[in-house]
């Protein structure tokens, strides 16, 4: 049932999100984010609109994970923390 509150919340971010809607190397991403933060104590709203935000920040040649990513990209992850209202 989690997954298909994801994969429903994630489309429709798609949808209304045009810098998200990039490609499918972009949905992969996202895809791989929201799944490795199934466990977040946030609604899933908050974790679509921070992966969607982590991955628009990220070089379109970038190989690691959102989840990856982020540890070594302090200034992003607080900047999309506070875009999708996700305090920690």
């Amino acid at each position: 049932m989690k997954y298909v509150a994801f994969a429903v919340l994630f489309l429709g971010a798609m949808i209304l999100n045009d810098k998200a809607y990039a490609g499918a190397d972009d949905t992969k991403w996202v895809t791989k984010c929201l799944q490795d933060n199934t466990d977040a104590k946030v609604s899933v709203d908050v974790v679509t609109k921070y992966c969607t935000c982590m991955n628009n920040k990220m070089d379109e040649n970038e190989t690691r994970s959102i989840n990856t990513w982020e540890k070594s990209h302090p200034k992003e992850q607080a900047a999309c923390d506070a875009e999708a209202g996700w305090t920690k």
